[in-house]
């Protein structure tokens, strides 16, 4: 028996940083997520890393965590390789972020995103993150594509 989800390839450090739950807004140039909304998405990690180091200086001057904090978060997120499908998070509402956005809130969102220069992307809110109990073996796609996991993988509910 199998769970058909769709699934969604992330670079690391950001497929690590969704599944231990640092990380809880995607961030894409275009509403993707967005018929996903209210349904579980597999996440994929991809074998190439995010080339930007933006999400370092986040986890470090923002979040305040210590190089031994991200050295184990970064850790954690290698868990199970790359070319895998990992874990699980259920999707929620998507909206494109605007220029007038106050720069307190925009903070806030650029800290849920690890990510900074959110304006005009469209933001997706994720939740209850949770490895799969094993990794499975996947060539990643562009795009959202669908995967079936067996039932023996998934995490306990």
């Amino acid at each position: 028996m199998t769970l058909q989800v769709g699934c969604l390839s992330f670079k690391q450090p950001y497929a690590g940083l969704v599944l231990d739950g640092v990380k809880s807004i995607e961030t894409r140039w275009r509403p993707l997520l967005s018929t996903m909304e209210n349904c579980t998405l597999a996440i994929h990690i991809a074998q190439k890393d995010w080339e930007a180091e933006q999400w370092r200086d986040i986890l470090t001057h923002t979040l305040g965590m210590s190089q031994m904090q991200i050295e184990e978060l970064l850790a954690s997120g290698d868990r199970f390789g790359r070319g895998v499908v990992a874990g699980l998070v259920e999707v929620g509402e998507t909206w494109c972020c605007s220029d007038n956005v106050p720069e307190k809130d925009l903070r806030e969102l650029e800290k849920a995103a690890v990510l900074t220069g959110l304006t005009e992307k469209h933001l997706t809110q994720l939740s209850n993150p949770r490895w799969l109990k094993e990794p499975l073996y996947a060539r990643g796609h562009k795009d959202i594509w669908t995967v079936d996991i067996p039932v023996q993988l998934l995490p306990p509910a």
